[in-house]
């Protein structure tokens, strides 16, 4: 699928995995829109990388389809890649033993409605976007990319909610391929494992911490770069005979319960 002159939405583009494919899809040609809710980053890596940000809520239909008819003002929207998401650790049963202990169940509601609903409104309305492409010699007309996590699969203690967001995001791939293979559309799953990103902080107690966790690697024993994400997004979406599948990107970690 060619990128190049086409454009395309990346939720969360502001910072982490969905910078640094907002990065990469622009040096391949595509007009980006950053669809976040950081303002102050989100405009300032619009502005570098020839983009347009759009504050954006992925819960938010309205906001959604904003940032996509931005996208659309730039060139026909050929890709869409979710990378907006939040995670949460704590355990189902509190220590306590209390009912009022247990694993709240707003924050639960919370961590799918973003991780989970959130991917699928920006998936349903990016692809009815998509829908009205010419389509291309194989009869294209679009690509998506969804982020879950080896969460999905290898779940650890206190990831109760984080992993049943992710888990659906990889159980939606198939049937979500399957639907929109009527218009030429379609969809693929990245699961990362531990990538570097801002989430981890930074300083001497950070660099610290993420050796620590990259002893656990197979390998390479090292945290994933954002950039390794990014490459296999792009070829996700390029790669015309990618289709339906669930990928997992963790240099071969298998996660402990703790």
């Amino acid at each position: 699928m060619e990128l190049k002159n086409t454009s395309a939405i990346v939720t969360g583009g502001a910072s982490g995995l969905g910078e640094a494919t907002a990065r990469l899809l622009a040096a391949r040609g595509v007009k980006v829109v950053v669809a976040d809710l950081n303002d102050e980053k989100g405009s300032a890596l619009a502005a570098e990388i020839g983009g347009v940000y759009v504050h954006c809520d992925v819960t938010n239909t309205d906001q959604v389809i904003e940032a996509i008819e931005a996208a659309k003002k730039l060139a026909p929207l050929w890709s869409a890649v979710n990378c907006a998401g939040i995670g949460w650790a704590t355990r189902t049963v509190g220590k306590d033993g209390e009912y009022s202990s247990a694993h709240d169940l707003d924050l639960y509601r919370k961590v799918i409605e973003i991780n989970l609903v959130g991917t699928f409104n920006v998936a349903r309305l990016a692809a009815t976007a998509m829908s009205h492409n010419t389509p291309d010699v194989d009869g294209l007309r679009g690509a998506i990319v969804n982020t879950a996590s080896v969460a999905a699969e290898d779940g650890q203690i206190g990831q109760v909610a984080y992993s049943s967001s992710k888990g659906g995001v990889v159980g939606l791939t198939l049937p979500l391929a399957r639907d929109l293979a009527a218009i030429g559309v379609r969809a693929n799953c990245i699961l990362p494992g531990l990538i570097d990103t801002p989430i981890y902080g930074t300083g001497p107690a950070s660099d610290e911490f993420k050796a620590r966790l990259g002893a656990g690697v197979l390998f390479p024993k090292r945290l994933g770069y954002s950039e390794e994400f990014a490459s296999l997004a792009v070829e996700l979406l390029s790669n015309s005979y990618m289709n339906a599948e669930s990928i997992r990107i963790d240099a071969g970690i298998r996660m402990q319960p703790k």
